[in-house]
């Protein structure tokens, strides 16, 4: 099922590729033009604002919280019911330390806020936090695809795993491109896996 988009785009795989080409360079405009508050960083506002920025060219749902229940696999992500709370809750968490820090990413992760786009979002908001708190970012060229979709997968239970891989990858190159664009690299992070199965309220 491909998602109703603003570009009329039926074909999965040709709205897969236009929301990736469209999306990459609009993480450019974030990095280039610093657009985010930085008394938002971290907070759910940055994330929406981040989300809007990425994907306002190609759905009319960009940086507003999703409406429906999605679920990957056997993981169902925050009810619809309870997404506000949860937001909510993450938006108090503290973020001064490393491990707070990836204990939040996570968190937002379970609650999986938007219809489609998470994971790119996130990982520019992760690498805001990141470089606001710490002076630092993840060079995620040095993250291995498959440690990191398992580690993501299994850090609503355990994080130590995502925490382990995350911070081998740390480095203080705040301001270079290339690193940070390939956190957007859906295809490479997220291909076969932002794959959801949607539910109505009545149905969870």
């Amino acid at each position: 099922m491909t998602l109703e988009n603003k570009l009329g785009i039926t074909d999965s795989s040709e709205l897969a590729r236009i929301e990736e080409e469209i999306s990459k360079k609009k993480a450019i405009e974030i990095f280039e033009k610093n657009n985010i508050l930085e008394d938002e960083i971290g907070k759910f506002a940055s994330l929406s604002k981040i989300h809007e920025i990425l994907f306002s060219e190609i759905y009319n749902f960009a940086g507003k919280l999703r409406e429906v229940n999605i679920a990957k696999g056997n993981f169902r992500f925050a009810p619809l019911m309870y997404l506000e709370n949860s937001i909510k809750y993450i938006d108090k968490m503290p973020q001064s330390t490393y491990d707070e820090i990836i204990e939040k990413y996570v968190e937002m992760n379970i609650a999986h806020p938007f219809r489609e786009g998470n994971g790119r979002s996130m990982r520019i908001w992760l690498d805001l936090i990141l470089k606001k708190e710490l002076g630092k970012v993840i060079d995620w060229s040095k993250i291995d695809k498959e440690d990191y979709l398992l580690a993501m997968e299994r850090s609503p239970i355990r994080d130590i795993e995502i925490k382990f891989v995350l911070k081998n990858a740390l480095t203080d190159k705040i301001n270079d491109r290339d690193i940070y664009m390939k956190g957007i690299d859906a295809s490479y992070y997220y291909e076969g896996y932002n794959v959801y199965k949607t539910s109505e309220i009545k149905n969870y």
